[in-house]
This record gives C-alpha cells, sequence and structure tokens, in this order.
C-alpha cells in the first residue's frame, strides 16, 4: 500500500469534498488528508508521495499577499522540505463557465512553487472534454494536474478520479 499525504485547501467546500473522494476511490494508497492551516514541516518530510489540492477563485485564496494567506505560509513551509525523493500531484476545481479564462489556475501556481523546488511533478490530464477559454494552469494540451468542475461536471468527477488514480499508482512509490 503506497503512503500518500493529501494537502488541501479550503475546508468544509467542494476541494475538501473531492479529497474525501479520492480518499474513497484510491484503493491501492493509503492517504493522510490535512488541510494546510493544520500541516506542520515535520509531516511534509515524513511522505515522498504528496496531492496537493485547491481552488482558483476566490481572494481570501489566491490574490492576498500578505502575510495571511494560508497557500502562502505553505510554500514558506516547503523550503523546509527535502524534494529529492518528493513525488507530487496536483488537483484543482474551477468553474469552466463563469471563469472560462481562469479555468484551474492553481495548477499553474502549484507546478511553479514546486517546479522551483525541483519536485518530481505527475499526473497531467489532459484537457479533452472542458470548455474554457484560458488557464494558467496547462501547457501543451495537458493541464498540470487533474482538472475538475463541480458546478458544471460534477457527473464527470469519480471517473476522472479513478482515471487520474490509475496514472498516479504507475508513479508514486
Amino acid at each position: 500500500m503506497k503512503k500518500v499525504l493529501l494537502v488541501f485547501w479550503p475546508k468544509k467546500g467542494n476541494v475538501d469534498a473531492v479529497a474525501d473522494k479520492i480518499i474513497a476511490l484510491a484503493a491501492n494508497f493509503e492517504i493522510r488528508k490535512i488541510s494546510i492551516d493544520m500541516i506542520t514541516t515535520d509531516e511534509l518530510n515524513s511522505f515522498d508521495n504528496w496531492i496537493v489540492g485547491g481552488s482558483t477563485v476566490g481572494s481570501h485564496t489566491w490574490e492576498d499577499a500578505d502575510d495571511s494567506n494560508l497557500w502562502l505560509e505553505f510554500f514558506k513551509m516547503l523550503d523546509e522540505v527535502d524534494f529529492s525523493h518528493k513525488t507530487i500531484a496536483f488537483y484543482g476545481l474551477g468553474d469552466q463557465i463563469l471563469y472560462p479564462h481562469h479555468f484551474v489556475n492553481e495548477l499553474g501556481i502549484f507546478q511553479e512553487e514546486f517546479d522551483e523546488r525541483n519536485a518530481r511533478i505527475i499526473g497531467q490530464w489532459p484537457t479533452e472534454g472542458y470548455n474554457f477559454s484560458d488557464s494558467d494552469g496547462m501547457k501543451d494540451g495537458n493541464f498540470f494536474g487533474l482538472a475538475l468542475d463541480e458546478d458544471h461536471q460534477q457527473e464527470r468527477t469519480s471517473d476522472r478520479i479513478e482515471k487520474w488514480l490509475a496514472i498516479l499508482d504507475k508513479d508514486f512509490s
């Protein structure tokens, strides 16, 4: 059984609910789920396989550049982690109808933060089957991680998670 740390934010919404779906569908993984406001550096260092999940919309999530932004605090904490043996996958939630120009942009932020730290990043996901205009969370026809729209394509979520987990199963140690 592969041990995986699932780190996410925000709590008590779709990102949290998707984390629970991932856990329920991940038969080959033993997953420890922790929100970024509760994580410690010791916990980050004790797992080699991570799933990181977040959402695009919300000033409290990405746009606040002050020290109270939990993602900024989490990214600073990553400086205390040795990424030489870490494998990281991302999932992101967005609304491709209301925000077609920013769909799952957080995947691009995750990619940048972990790429800067030379982490091994896996779990890219094809852009086919989505209806959006632009995203900072993609390159060359693939999202940097699993893209989900719980507002307009919720019926596809479980199938997408299952297929994505099969990809991760091959690449997680």
